[in-house]
């Protein structure tokens, strides 16, 4: 079931204090830390459920439920926040009907509001991982931020489409 996870608890299983690296890495893999991953990630390495758990929860890079097939990383830091990150929170909330820390219904899109993505020349910006990669999009207006979750939607589209 975890056979992708194999690698990285052969080489991290047994090296003291490898633990967010083996919980960044799982994330990687699989989108996000499932019960029955951190359950075997407990019987691996040793580590009780109730620290990984702990480890887990505290730090907000980890999502304990599956996220969307793109991540919307929006900033707010200072130059965003000055320059209308509000706004561009409140049209992509609009846009698809979700709050910060919420997924879409149809599973396409989650929500992260972030404290800084590095960008502050492109402020206000927001990042976009999805299965081709990371794509950033800068000095966004609430019409720019609707265009660019419209196109990803399109694309999706155009890609389910071809598949069928």
């Amino acid at each position: 079931m975890f056979q992708e996870l194999e690698p990285v608890l052969k080489e991290y299983g047994d090296v003291r204090g490898s633990l967010i690296t083996i919980l960044q890495k799982t994330q990687d893999i699989y989108g996000y830390l499932s019960e029955d991953a951190i359950q075997y990630i407990a019987g691996r390495t040793g580590v009780a459920p109730a620290k990984i758990y702990g480890v887990a929860t505290f730090y907000t890079q980890f999502r304990m439920e599956k996220a969307g097939r793109y991540i919307l990383m929006l900033c707010k830091g200072t130059a965003c926040h000055v320059n209308g990150a509000d706004a561009i929170l409140e049209a992509v909330s609009e846009t698809l009907g979700i709050k910060d820390g919420e997924t879409t219904e149809d599973g396409l899109f989650t929500l992260d509001v972030v404290a800084c993505l590095g960008c502050c020349s492109l402020a206000p910006v927001m990042m976009v991982r999805g299965p081709a990669g990371v794509e950033t999009y800068g000095n966004l207006t609430k019409e720019r931020a609707r265009k660019a979750l419209e196109e990803i939607r399109a694309q999706e589209q155009r890609e389910q489409e071809a598949a069928s």
